[in-house]
Formats: C-alpha cells, sequence, structure tokens
C-alpha cells in the first residue's frame, strides 16, 4: 500500500499578502500563481539559466542521518551565494526551493515535476512541515528557476537520510525554530 504523505506549508504573512494580491488560489502542493510544470509550458528542454559556481542550499534540519521521533517534522533549509525569489519571478542568482522526497534528482534541463515526491516552494518558503511513515527516507534541495527549471550548474543540497519512528515529536535543538 502506497505510503500517505501530508505536506503543511508555512507561509509568512508577507508571502499571503503576495499570493492574496494576486488573487490565486492557494494549492499547498504548487504554492503559488503560475502554471504547473507542464500546464502551458513546451516539454521540450530549453536553455538553463547560470547559477554562480560556489551556489549551493543545504537541508538546516533534519540532518544526516538523525533519527526523528514521531511522523509529523519541520524541515527547514537555506541557500549560499545565492537568492530566493517567487516561482514566477526572474532575478539574476535567485530560484526557489523544490524538495525532493525519496527520489533521484529529475532531469536538469526541464521543469522539475510537481508531485508527492517533488515539492515546490514557489512563494519562497525555506521550512515546512513534513509527515512521513516510519521508515528510512532520503531529503534532497534542488533550486528551480523562475520556471521551474534547474539552473546551471544545479544549486543544490546533498542528499540526507533519515529514519523516521513512530511516536511523540522530539524537540528541535534551539535555533531551528
Amino acid at each position: 500500500m502506497p505510503a500517505t504523505r501530508r505536506l503543511v506549508l508555512l507561509v509568512s504573512a508577507a508571502a499571503m499578502g503576495r499570493a492574496a494580491a494576486q488573487d490565486q488560489p492557494q494549492d499547498p502542493g504548487h504554492a503559488h500563481g503560475a502554471p504547473p510544470p507542464g500546464e502551458g509550458q513546451a516539454a521540450t528542454p530549453r536553455a538553463r539559466l547560470p547559477a554562480p559556481p560556489d551556489a549551493y542550499c543545504y537541508i538546516g534540519w533534519p540532518q544526516d542521518r538523525q533519527v526523528i521521533s514521531g511522523t509529523r517534522f519541520k524541515v527547514w533549509f537555506g541557500t549560499r551565494n545565492f537568492g530566493v525569489a517567487p516561482a514566477g519571478v526572474t532575478t539574476r542568482n535567485t530560484g526557489h526551493h523544490h524538495l525532493l522526497v525519496d527520489v533521484d534528482l529529475p532531469a536538469m534541463d526541464k521543469p522539475i515535476p510537481n508531485d508527492r515526491n517533488h515539492l515546490h516552494f514557489g512563494l519562497g518558503q525555506t521550512e515546512t512541515m513534513l509527515d512521513l511513515p516510519p521508515g528510512t527516507h532520503t531529503l534532497q534541495l534542488l533550486m528551480g528557476d523562475a520556471d521551474h527549471v534547474p539552473h546551471d550548474p544545479p544549486v543544490m543540497s546533498k542528499r540526507i537520510t533519515i529514519t523516521v519512528r513512530p511516536g511523540r515529536p522530539q524537540a528541535m535543538a534551539a535555533g531551528s525554530q
């Protein structure tokens, strides 16, 4: 039986204001007003936007090989030498996060898929709450441009492995809240 994943997005008041100003419905799986990948976009590869060679993103919590008590937990992430901008906004050296859960990297010359394993943070979010079933899982971040296409070179985090155990959620380290 496939595992069920629930995504809860934590959105700042400013981001909600932008979304309301755009008068677009909010879909937690694709949180912005641009069409999801595949809708209204060409299926053919296109030139990727450049990124600084020293740019990367990271998962601040949880950490690699962490054992998490409780199936609902916060994930927070950030970037270095690279900015965050909402989907649909084209600004040099910026993009938005995509969290890859239990999947390999997608094609680098096409929009990142939008499904249960490729979570989009198109409002520029840098944290979320995940619900994952007990077991071992992998997480990796990949930045996408205004149209969800990875940059060249790709701006991504290392792939981490976590173990989720049933039980009460554990307290997070200071500074990660």
